[in-house]
């Protein structure tokens, strides 16, 4: 009829056309709760693979599954083929079916709604979805909308997938939860720092994405955990190919942000996304956090990890090479290998189908840039029960990794004409202490027995030799015991203050000892490297004969160190002596880590949703000096993106006030984190947490 009005008997003659397209992709709706993507900050539907999704189609009259042919038709990348599975038709009918499985849920009226089963292994990634009908006149089809894009992750909780992990506890904290705590300091005096994964923040799961993107990664190996882990540990760290953040061990950051400032890893990711330049600075925990919202955010399990007193091992060989003169003092230049207090790096979970059976679940994946692999800085994927068992020719890096928690401390004694005799042998000081977050709660899990067997058992001793037929060198000679033993005290010191440090010999002979001794006091990084020598002494020490203990007191005064801090603030103590009756090494080394003023941070406000909070961070210079150049950070999950504010000068003694407002964004238990950060005085840092109601 003219007015358009379609009289009644040729309603059927309609061919079937496409009148609306439901994503169902709010976050209340069905998908993203069944497919635990709520939390993402973003308007685009969110799914995991191998798990089925449903998406609503509005046509123009009821479909008729006997006659009506259609497809959703999923694309991505930039040139889509049906034979690289970046082009996917899925039909709704038994008879017809791809490899994504579809199948029709609901019909009511001219609506269909329709269920779609990614394969789980396909690529991870940004689609594009369109429907398409056949008309006589040829395939109509959708055209491009943004409202119509999807993300397709990984799915930890579909037991098809490779990153599927099998425990739901693990699971929130290792894919859900945002809210990190990395630990530093020393083994015998944890710090922790907390950090902001933010994996759910707008704009994060693009720039994650942008990164695969840049490193130019084939889009049909996106699928693969092992090559998406191994790809993200070169392109994290901007050695070979402009990746995410450039490293800084100098103590000079004038031209970014220093790495004890950043409080998460939001404004880190979005800044390389949008200026895709590098971003200035990081350090080991700075890489294994971004690291870690990288892999959460895909939906690949993963945790940060801290292995204290890690070897970094210069030749590859399974010892740390400590050279002294004939006298006993330590050769500084011809000290090569140095041992990190603490060293970060990340463990991801999945299966690995290109090892024998047994090497799967967690794996190292280290960000930092240390040595190349393969002629880039990457590391991993590491098994870790390959470690533990000293199986080092699994792909990837798995004997760098064995090094860094197993390696022997050898102190040489260097003569005059140059020869080299080993004189002492510590096997139990590196690799001291695995630790990571418990899951689920906010103390530390010790999961050092995942990386070793117990010091000096049989099966330590197994794997060890193992590990020498892969051609790792270890010292094979046992210099006997000096009969002399030095102890150096475990202290706690807050920064700026003089302090006592006590050696206590213990003679074990029924002879009376004379020790030359050498003690060198010296700011360190936290990398092993040395700064400054601040403090030289060299007493001669003279023991009774099976005398329990004889004390040498050193007095440590601040004005010797303070000018010379860098920014973790650790204080490095190496006894190093000879006995004259005997000429045995005696040694002791000790890292004292300096304890900073504290700030405080107090939230204030109905803790509602949408309802307007403040926090109010203050913090009061104990120092005698002026602080200058400070910059101070907050954020907090699902409360307020990263803020910072500026101040040239804290005077002596002055106090700062900083509030600043915010509304939560959702319901939950979660906390504000903040840092101070100059030049003089790095990582103070404070918390406040704060339950959220709906």
């Amino acid at each position: 009829s003219h007015d358009g009005r379609i009289e009644a008997g040729e309603t059927d003659l309609r061919f079937l056309d496409i009148v609306d397209v439901d994503m169902m992709r709010m976050p209340n709706e069905i998908n993203k709760t069944q497919h635990h993507t709520t939390f993402y900050n973003s308007d685009s539907l969110i799914v995991r693979r191998g798990q089925e999704f449903q998406v609503k189609i509005t046509f123009n009259r009821p479909y008729k599954p006997a006659s009506d042919k259609f497809a959703v038709e999923f694309v991505i990348g930039s040139t889509p083929q049906y034979s690289k599975g970046t082009y996917i038709p899925v039909f709704p009918t038994q008879e017809r079916q791809s490899s994504w499985a579809g199948r029709i849920t609901n019909t009511s009226e001219n609506t269909v709604t329709m269920g779609i089963t990614p394969t789980p292994d396909c690529i991870v990634g940004k689609y594009y979805m369109y429907v398409a009908v056949v008309t006589p006149f040829g395939i109509r089809r959708t055209r491009k909308d943004d409202s119509r894009n999807l993300y397709i992750l990984f799915n930890p909780w579909a037991s098809a997938d490779a990153v599927f992990l099998d425990d739901e506890t693990e699971r929130q904290e290792c894919v859900m939860n945002e809210m990190g705590i990395i630990y530093h300091g020393a083994y015998d005096d944890i710090a922790e720092r907390d950090w902001n994964y933010g994996q759910f923040n707008y704009g994060v799961l693009d720039a994650c994405l942008y990164i695969m993107d840049k490193a130019a990664m084939p889009i049909t190996n996106r699928g693969d955990p092992i090559k998406v882990t191994r790809k993200a540990s070169a392109m994290l760290n901007s050695h070979d190919d402009e990746g995410v953040l450039v490293g800084n061990w100098t103590g000079d950051y004038t031209y970014g942000v220093a790495p004890t400032s950043w409080t998460g890893s939001t404004e880190i990711l979005l800044s390389y996304a949008t200026s895709k330049m590098p971003v200035c600075y990081a350090q080991c925990w700075v890489y294994a956090a971004v690291f870690n919202t990288f892999l959460r955010c895909l939906g690949i399990p993963s945790r940060v990890v801290t292995n204290y007193y890690s070897a970094h091992d210069n030749d590859g060989n399974l010892k740390t090479d400590i050279i002294l003169h004939d006298n006993g003092r330590i050769d500084r230049n011809r000290t090569k290998d140095s041992i990190w207090n603490y060293h970060c790096w990340n463990e991801c979970y999945m299966s690995r189908p290109d090892l024998p059976a047994g090497f799967g679940g967690w794996q190292v994946v280290d960000a930092t840039p240390q040595e190349t692999s393969d002629g880039m800085y990457r590391c991993g994927p590491a098994s870790v029960q390959a470690i533990k068992h000293g199986q080092m020719c699994y792909p990837f890096d798995a004997a760098f990794v064995f090094a860094e928690v197993n390696s022997d401390v050898v102190f040489y004694s260097r003569s005059k004409e140059g020869t080299m005799e080993p004189v002492k042998v510590n096997q139990t000081h590196v690799g001291r202490m695995v630790l990571t977050k418990a899951p689920g709660d906010v103390t530390r899990r010790d999961i050092t027995d995942q990386y070793k067997f117990p010091e000096g058992s049989k099966e330590e001793r197994t794997v060890l030799e193992k590990a020498e037929e892969f051609g790792c060198q270890r010292e094979k000679s046992n210099p006997p015991d000096a009969d002399v033993d030095l102890v150096l005290p475990t202290l706690e010191v807050t920064v700026g203050n003089d302090f006592e440090l006590s050696l206590e010999f213990i003679n074990r002979s029924d002879q009376r000892r004379v020790v030359d001794i050498y003690i060198s006091g010296s700011v360190v990084y936290y990398t092993g490297v040395t700064s400054t020598e601040f403090l030289f002494s060299d007493p001669t020490v003279t023991i009774g004969p099976n005398k329990s203990e004889e004390d040498e007191v050193v007095v440590v005064e601040s004005k010797n160190y303070m000018k010379h801090l860098v920014e973790q603030a650790n204080l490095n103590f190496i006894a190093t002596g000879k006995v004259k009756e005997t000429g045995q090494i005696v040694t002791a080394m000790k890292v004292v880590t300096l304890h900073n003023p504290k700030l405080s941070v107090e939230l204030s406000g109905g803790a509602r949703v949408s309802e307007e909070m403040m926090a109010t961070v203050e913090f009061t210079n104990p120092f005698t000096f002026g602080l200058e150049g400070v910059y101070i950070r907050m954020e907090g999950p699902g409360l307020m993106m990263p803020k910072s504010k500026y101040y040239s000068l804290i005077p002596a003694g002055s106090t700062l006030t900083w509030t600043e407002y915010f509304s939560p964004l959702r319901a939950g238990s979660t906390r504000v984190m903040v840092t101070l950060d100059c030049p003089a005085l790095r990582q103070v840092r404070g918390q406040a947490s704060v339950t959220i109601q709906p």
